[in-house]
């Protein structure tokens, strides 16, 4: 069989990160999703963020987490944003965490950007919260 990216070592590596940082109900519901269209975007995400950068052991899960969280919310990635702080419950990226890192995102990319992230990251806590799936935390 060829080494098609859905078989190779680093897509398969990929595919764990992804599992275990998002949840095997998220990329259920990504691949289930997946049409011929969008299957090479599925593969590069796959193969790129999630066995190439999120899978390196430089860097814990958690400070992934809040460098990706800072990032995307600098952006302006609103829903990326409350993926991310979903994932928090599997990567161990902390509240007080998330506060720091939207701090940083207030000076060095603007107010109005961490201002809205907080709102995000807020929402996304309160339903977390209601749903009771922030890991080692209690409900504040």
């Amino acid at each position: 069989m060829a080494n098609t990216p859905q078989t190779s070592e680093r897509y398969s590596k990929g595919l764990a990160t992804r599992r275990a940082v998002l949840g095997d109900a998220h990329v259920d519901r990504a691949l289930a999703n997946e049409t011929p269209f969008d299957q090479p975007f599925q593969e590069l995400i796959t193969e790129t963020a999630w066995g190439n950068v999120w899978s390196r052991e430089t860097w814990s899960k958690r400070e992934r987490s809040i460098v990706t969280i800072a990032l995307l919310a600098a952006l302006g990635q609103h829903e990326e944003v409350a993926m991310h702080v979903r994932a928090t419950k599997n990567t161990g990226a902390s509240r007080e965490d998330l506060c720091e890192a939207l701090l940083h995102v207030a000076i060095y990319a603007g107010v109005p950007a961490a201002n809205h992230a907080f709102k995000i990251v807020k929402a996304a806590y309160a339903e977390m919260d209601a749903a009771g799936k922030v890991a080692g935390e209690e409900a504040e």
